[in-house]
C-alpha cells in the first residue's frame, strides 16, 4: 500500500522505483490539468497522464539521491517533458495555425521595424491585411497553440535536466544561456502594460486566464487574446534566437 503522505524526494526510497512511483502518482495529476488548462478541448487529459506516467517511470529507474534535488523536482521535469513530447507527436495543431503564427510574427517585426515603436492591434491587421475582427479571431486560434509558452524559451529545463544529471554546459554555452535570458528579460520588460502584466499574472502569479479576466475587467476569451499576441511580439523580438520559422513559443 502507498503511504498516506507522498515521500517525494525522500533518499531511502532511491532504491526502489516501484515506491518512488506508487508515492507521486499525484504529481502526474497535477501536472497534467495544470497543462491540461492551457489546451484545447480535443486534447484529453487521460492521454497526457498516460504520458506522464511513463516520465514517472522513468524517472524512479534513473533517478539518483544526493545529486542535489528532490524526486519531486527531477520528476516534474521528466514528468512535464514526457507530455510535451507526446503532444509534438501527436501534431494536433492544424497547419493553417502554424502558419498564421508565422505570419503574425513577421508583420509585428515588420511594423515595429518600420515604425520604431510597439506596434498596436490595428497596424498588425493592416500590415496582415485583415480586418481587426479577423486578426483577433487569428490571435484566439493561435492561442490554442500556445502549449509551451515562455518558460521553453532559452531552455529553463534543460539546464535543470543536465544540472540533475550531473552535466554542466560548455563556458561556450553557458554564455549564450546568459544572453539569451538577458534579451529576454529585455523583450519582457518592452512589452505593452497589459501584455506584460497580463504575462507576469499568467507565468509568475500562476493565475488562469479566467482569474485574469476578473483582475482585469476583461473577459476570458480578450485575455486570451493578449497572451497570444504577447508571445507573438516575443517571438518576434527574439527571431534572431529561435529562428525565422521556429514553433519554440508557441
Amino acid at each position: 500500500m502507498a503511504p498516506k503522505r507522498p515521500l517525494q524526494g525522500y533518499p531511502s526510497l532511491a532504491d526502489r522505483p516501484d515506491e518512488l512511483v506508487a508515492a507521486n502518482v499525484d504529481l502526474v495529476q497535477r501536472i497534467a490539468h495544470h497543462l491540461a488548462a492551457r489546451l484545447p478541448p480535443s486534447v484529453q487529459l487521460d492521454d497526457l497522464v498516460q504520458s506522464g506516467m511513463v516520465g514517472l517511470i522513468e524517472a524512479a529507474r534513473q533517478f539518483q539521491a544526493g545529486q542535489g534535488a528532490t524526486f519531486a523536482t527531477y520528476a516534474t521535469i521528466r514528468i512535464r517533458g514526457a507530455m510535451i513530447d507526446e503532444l509534438r507527436r501527436a501534431d494536433w495543431t492544424p497547419r493553417s495555425v502554424h502558419r498564421n503564427t508565422r505570419r503574425i510574427a513577421a508583420a509585428i517585426r515588420e511594423v515595429e521595424t518600420r515604425e520604431g515603436r510597439t506596434a498596436s492591434d490595428a497596424e498588425v491587421a493592416a500590415e496582415l491585411e485583415i480586418g481587426l475582427a479577423d486578426y483577433h479571431a487569428m490571435l484566439q486560434d493561435s492561442a490554442s497553440a500556445n502549449v509551451l509558452g515562455i518558460e521553453d524559451l532559452g531552455g529553463p529545463e534543460m539546464e535543470a535536466d543536465r544540472w540533475l544529471a550531473g552535466t554542466e554546459d560548455s563556458p561556450p554555452e553557458q554564455l549564450a544561456q546568459a544572453q539569451f535570458r538577458l534579451a529576454l528579460a529585455q523583450a519582457l520588460g518592452g512589452l505593452p502594460e497589459r501584455e506584460r502584466l497580463v504575462m507576469n499574472l499568467y507565468y509568475n502569479e500562476a493565475l488562469n486566464l479566467r482569474e485574469i479576466g476578473a483582475v482585469l475587467g476583461i473577459t476570458e476569451s480578450r485575455v486570451s487574446q493578449i497572451r497570444s499576441q504577447a508571445l507573438h511580439r516575443l517571438r518576434s523580438r527574439l527571431s534572431d534566437w529561435t529562428g525565422e520559422g521556429s514553433e519554440s513559443l508557441l
